[in-house]
């Protein structure tokens, strides 16, 4: 609306009074042409939802790219996260360089020794397993034409096992035997892993506080973070390692008690392989069941089955809330999905960091709630 008034000189002029009604029409016509909110703010999330698997992406690649070098540099740190209170214990009566120089000593030398006994017991019984591999493989095949599949399709399918068996275990050996050939990038690769433990063993406080004071974070934030990813790392793979002792034992004794041959390679493998969750534990027992089958029947086979399953899941579940406490903390379908997620995306460092990484982040978001709850409260 506008009105005129006049001037004391006679002339007039024209005085616009906004009497708000346009206005409300342009909103309410806004409003009923936008996007509702629930649209706009899972847009929003979309956005950066691809642009975090676009960081993503480029950090897998980043990875694979320079593997030779992150390879080594992630197996030190994890040794070295693990290992740091014996070097501190140490230090109470050693200078810290001569600490970590006697930590480092002692971890190459049983690095060696374990490289030495698996490989050699590998390669010294590849055709003993080979053998009863191909013999479970028939096995398995006499019971598939039992159950009605016909003999073309059956023996098609063993055939295919057995050069798939084989294969697998040519490649376990040779594989490992060939690649040991390749000294250089052996030698690279350990030299460098060796030489990274060292600094971190010895330099691993002070770099914990460079940490600290570059993550872009408040200093208490900070050290909350890194707390918890050492505390979640060094539990869980502590925790592993006397779990996949414990199930290496267990399985060994009872091959061995069964007259199952290869005890010592099984408990071996079972031992390995519990630092890959889930996958590794499946990998395993396959590799125990089908000795035990093809060495000494379908019986023998079934005890196996169900002394893996005991070892690999009751057992095992009454002793990881002792040897793990918190470490872990984290629903087992939980571990499953981002075990096998890292793992296709980020391979073997992605199977055995998943877990102990997604276990710290829900530490940290867990105590950084708590904080903020706790200075939140008016009455604190």
């Amino acid at each position: 609306m506008s009105t005129v008034g006049g001037t004391g000189d006679g002339s007039s002029t024209t005085i616009a009074v906004d009497s708000g009604a346009d206005a409300i029409e342009g909103r309410a016509l806004e409003e009923t042409f936008s996007p509702p909110r629930w649209l706009r703010d899972l847009g929003r999330a979309s956005w950066y939802l691809v642009g975090f698997f676009v960081l993503l992406a480029g950090v897998a690649w980043f990875l694979g790219a320079t593997y030779t070098i992150v390879g080594p540099v992630v197996a030190a740190t994890i040794v070295a996260t693990v290992a740091m209170p014996i070097v501190t214990r140490l230090h109470v009566r050693l200078p810290r360089v001569a600490a970590a120089a006697i930590v480092l000593l002692a971890l190459v030398a049983l690095g060696i020794v374990v490289l030495l006994v698996v490989l050699g017991g590998i390669k010294s019984q590849s055709a003993e397993i080979s053998a009863n591999a191909s013999a479970a493989v028939d096995n398995l095949e006499s019971w598939a034409k039992s159950l009605g599949v016909d003999d073309s399709t059956a023996s098609s399918a063993g055939s295919s096992a057995s050069s798939n068996a084989s294969k697998a275990i040519s490649t376990l050996v040779n594989g490992a035997i060939s690649g040991i050939e390749g000294l250089t990038s052996l030698f690279f690769g350990l030299s460098f892993a060796a030489l990274s433990l060292f600094f971190l063993l010895k330099d691993g406080p002070s770099m914990r506080r460079w940490v600290d004071q570059h993550l872009g974070v408040p200093r208490p934030v900070a050290t909350t973070i890194t707390g918890n990813v050492i505390r979640s790392l060094r539990g869980y793979f502590r925790g592993v390692t006397i779990i996949g002792a414990f199930n290496g034992i267990v399985v060994g004794l009872a091959a061995l008690l069964l007259g199952v041959p290869l005890a010592g390679t099984i408990a071996v493998v079972t031992f390995i392989c519990a630092y890959v969750p889930y996958i590794g534990a499946f990998v395993a027992g396959a590799f125990a069941v089908l000795i035990a089958l093809g060495a000494q029947g379908t019986t023998t086979a079934l005890i196996m089955l169900l002394v893996v399953l005991l070892a690999n899941g009751l057992l095992q579940n009454i002793l990881q809330p002792f040897v793990m406490g918190s470490a872990l903390d984290l629903h087992p379908l939980v571990v499953l999905v981002v075990t096998i997620a890292a793992g296709c995306i980020l391979g073997m460092l992605g199977l055995m960091l998943a877990a102990p990484l997604t276990s710290a982040a829900v530490h940290v978001s867990r105590e950084l709630g708590r904080a903020r709850a706790v200075a939140n409260d008016p009455g604190s």
